[in-house]
């Protein structure tokens, strides 16, 4: 899943590439993407592009245009969406429900771009609405991790009175906006903590280490992923990552074994020596191990 690197790295080249151009029409090409009916996608029919941002994993393609509502074309591209970018579209019309394809977005330059989605399990969703807010997902996130104002006292009120394990609260959105199963993963290798480990019982040190890592490997993944074309991101993402994906390699800080505890629909990885005190975790249901 793009997560807040890959999606960061997407906006900045949509924002150099789409801003101030004017939309010439966006399609739906599977019935799934759509989640919202009002305004109609053909509302964004001869708007201009304003700026792109985001939230999360969200991208907000902002619009405005002469005796138009200003509209914004949320996207969130889930576990398996992408967006791929054509300095001149293709001349034949794409066949809707055939292959990934779900949107086409084309331009009056005659550029644009597609969102495609592979799989059976669609959760692509874009939306078009007047207010940002008014997409429940955006509204309900939580604070950006990157963001100016996120200090270790933000992330210490955050975490205050949570009693889940630090990955899930990482993972949650609601909670901090933009970190998935694979930055989760990376973020408690460097903080050398247990993915397992209950969030009552960090102490401030804890708090410290783990503010430090998430900083630290967020930065350093949205270094790597500026100015990477969009059709190299996840190959960019998955060299630059220590564990996540990396079962049975040697850990690139100690030299351990690499494992996994998986799940119904994922799995996370983690190093023992660094994280656990040497001893394999067991799955989520049997473990007890708390350090």
């Amino acid at each position: 899943m793009p997560e807040l690197p890959e999606v960061e790295s997407l906006r900045e080249f949509l924002a150099d590439h789409l801003t101030g151009e004017r939309i010439t029409r966006v399609r739906p090409l599977a019935i799934s993407v759509l989640k919202t009916y009002d305004p109609p996608l053909t509302a964004l029919d001869g708007a201009e592009v304003t700026g792109v941002r985001r939230h999360g994993k969200w991208l907000d393609i902002e619009t405005a245009g002469a005796g138009k509502d200003r509209l914004h074309l949320a996207v969130h591209l889930a576990r398996a969406g992408w967006l791929r970018w054509y300095d001149t579209l293709p001349p034949s019309p794409p066949r809707p429900g055939k292959g990934p394809l779900a949107l086409r977005a084309a331009l009056d330059s005659g550029a644009g771009f597609d969102l495609t989605e592979a799989g059976t399990t669609k959760r692509l969703a874009v939306h078009v609405v007047r207010e940002i807010g008014e997409v429940p997902a955006i509204a309900r996130l939580g604070p950006d991790p990157l963001a100016p104002g996120f200090d270790r006292d933000a992330l210490a009120a955050l975490l205050a009175g949570e009693r889940r394990q630090i990955k899930g609260a990482l993972r949650d959105q609601n909670l901090i906006a933009g970190i998935g199963n694979a930055y989760s993963d990376e973020i408690l290798h460097a903080a050398r903590m247990s993915p397992f480990r209950p969030v009552r019982n960090l102490d401030d040190e804890d708090i410290t280490r783990l503010y430090e890592a998430t900083r630290a490997t967020l930065t350093a993944a949205v270094e790597r992923a500026r100015g990477v074309a969009a059709g190299r991101l996840k190959a960019e993402k998955k060299s630059g990552l220590r564990v996540h994906g990396r079962t049975g390699e040697p850990c690139p800080v100690c030299g351990d074994t690499i494992r996994e505890v998986s799940f119904a629909d994922s799995s996370l990885q983690y190093c023992p020596t660094c994280q656990t005190g040497g001893t394999p975790l067991a799955d989520r249901r049997m473990s007890r191990l708390l350090k």
